[in-house]
């Protein structure tokens, strides 16, 4: 059986028109693969809500403007689609899978990487990413123990090697080694 592990996918927001349709917050570079028609997914109801459904399930998807909007299987109307705002969502993927684009990477992919600097000098580890509004930021513990965050561009990061184990990170003083004295 292959081994599977769970991303998170995108947020709930508010109803659109008056069958159902939800607006989705995506956090899934690849929402063709994430919200195809027949897709489960493992719903996360906001702490407090009474939201009941455990899984939702994709019947169609469109875009309107740069929105996504999803009918989900468990909703008919906007009545009871609106129970389902903020529901974070989650799909299982194949632990060794890999995201169509080979600019992009999968957080568990990143997780544990050596981070070296441009001539090859150990700098420490990345322990995950935070996915800002403008942009994505490795979190890296340095070799001395301090956790840092490089922004996640190609400018600091020419170089991601998943199956080599390492990226390489542009330093500045201070952005990962401390600064001189």
């Amino acid at each position: 059986m292959t081994e599977t592990i769970e991303v998170v996918v995108g947020r709930i927001g508010k109803p659109h028109g008056i069958r159902g349709e939800l607006t989705v917050d995506l956090r899934s570079d690849e929402p063709e693969r994430r919200y195809a028609e027949g897709a489960v997914l493992r719903a996360e109801a906001p702490r407090g809500s009474a939201f009941a459904h455990r899984t939702l399930t994709v019947v169609r998807t469109r875009w309107h403007q740069s929105t996504l909007l999803v009918t989900f299987a468990e909703f008919s109307d906007r009545n009871e689609a609106e129970g389902a705002r903020g529901v974070v969502l989650h799909a299982d993927i194949a632990a060794d899978e890999t995201p169509d684009d080979p600019d992009e990477f999968y957080d568990h992919q990143l997780v544990g990487l050596a981070v070296h600097d441009l001539d090859g000098t150990l700098l420490g580890e990345v322990t995950g990413l935070v996915h800002g509004g403008a942009q994505d930021l490795l979190a890296v513990r340095a070799v001395d123990g301090r956790p840092t965050l490089v922004p996640f561009v190609s400018a600091l990061v020419p170089e991601v090697d998943v199956a080599g184990g390492r990226v390489v990170v542009a330093d500045r003083p201070g952005l990962v080694a401390p600064l001189p004295d």
